[in-house]
């Protein structure tokens, strides 16, 4: 165990440096050992089974963090039960201009606008054969390159390139910060970009054996209606999950100035309302089979709670990091021990959506 005052001295350095600094300082951390392995909460109750995969806890590290696939195994050592690497896209990218990252400490919020920076492919593949008899689960979040002249090729690209490799695929087509990206989300569009990554992933069965679950990650501002197409064709193309949500590009709400009205991806508890709602309509609109994992402001054993209840059966988080450093892993781990034996139930399953309605039914 790191002792809490280190942790608190390490955290308070890191936000004396520029958001994106300590971003990469904290990624080399890992990769050193300078974050040794914590004390894991070991609850059997918390372990999720999806798919064919059983995921020791619920909570896992958002993809962002970890793009160029360099730590997972460090994270999953600092006690997430899964973790995600991407966005990559086919080629490399250097991904948009800096400053592309501000910390919004009054409202314990992000906006980002990094742009789908990556080494590529072939970079996170050359990393992800090097673990290969490795356990735990890694999913790959794949997305298109800026100047993809056909951007459902560059998903179909990310499927055939991991397919033997990763625990499951996140189709990234929610990131604001990829001129045109969100347009995917539009019926039409959608349809044709499910089917094409479908189609590749059951190819990639046949030669591989595994069938690899492959999960849709939405943004959070997308219109009841625009919602109520997404998850027709989530389910009608037969699509393995849903993950929600993505950043915002709405500001509603903020305290903080300076940085506030960045343009880019809103990220940390000012997302959190939003995407629970959004959240809770899409379980509503899926029914009870579609595993949904739910993303956006967890910052606490209560409010990864409150997302389960609203219809999450697994969890992400990123953000709350940045504000409250690793020790929350733990905390909320253990705070969800707690709510079971508080409400007397065998397992997190048994208490998934029962505030469901309450959340469908509320403004953002």
């Amino acid at each position: 165990m790191i002792p809490p005052f280190l942790e608190n001295v390490a955290l308070r350095g890191l936000q004396c440096l520029d958001a994106e600094t300590a971003h990469r300082a904290t990624v080399v951390a890992l990769k050193s050992g300078l974050m040794p392995p914590r004390r894991k909460v070991s609850d059997p109750r918390l372990a999720v089974k999806l798919w064919d995969l059983t995921f020791p806890n619920p909570l896992g590290m958002a993809a962002g963090f970890d793009k160029n696939g360099e730590v997972p195994d460090a994270l999953l050592k600092l006690g997430f039960g899964y973790t995600e690497a991407g966005s990559v896209t086919p080629k490399p990218q250097p991904g948009n201009p800096r400053p592309r990252v501000f910390r919004l400490p009054a409202d314990e919020g992000v906006i980002n606008r990094y742009g789908f920076n990556n080494e590529g492919h072939a970079a996170l593949r050359q990393r992800l054969e090097a673990r290969r008899r490795l356990t735990g689960i890694v999913g790959i979040n794949v997305g298109a390159n800026k100047d993809a002249t056909d951007r459902i090729a560059d998903y179909v690209a990310g499927i055939t390139a991991f397919a033997d490799l990763a625990s499951y695929f996140t189709v990234n087509i929610s990131s604001p910060n990829t001129p045109g990206l969100r347009d995917l989300q539009a019926r039409s569009a959608l349809a044709d970009l499910l089917t094409a990554v479908i189609t590749a992933r059951d190819e990639c069965t046949q030669t591989f054996g595994r069938k690899v679950p492959v999960l849709l990650k939405i943004a959070p501002d997308v219109a009841d209606e625009d919602l109520q197409d997404i998850v027709v064709e989530v389910l009608a193309k037969s699509v393995d999950g849903l993950i929600v949500s993505n950043t915002t590009i709405g500001r509603d709400g903020l305290i903080g100035k300076g940085p506030a009205q960045e343009t880019g991806g809103l990220s940390g508890k000012p997302l959190f309302r939003k995407s629970t709602i959004m959240l809770a309509r899409a379980r509503k609109l899926a029914g009870p089979d579609l595993p949904i994992i739910g993303v956006g402001g967890i910052d606490s054993a209560e409010t990864a709670w409150t997302k389960i209840t609203a219809g999450a059966d697994l969890l992400q988080l990123y953000s709350a990091l940045v504000f409250k450093g690793a020790g929350l892993i733990d905390e909320i781990l253990s705070g969800l021990s707690a709510k079971l034996d508080q409400h007397g139930i065998a397992s997190l399953r048994d208490a998934r959506d029962a505030n469901v309605d309450a959340w469908a039914s509320e403004t953002a």
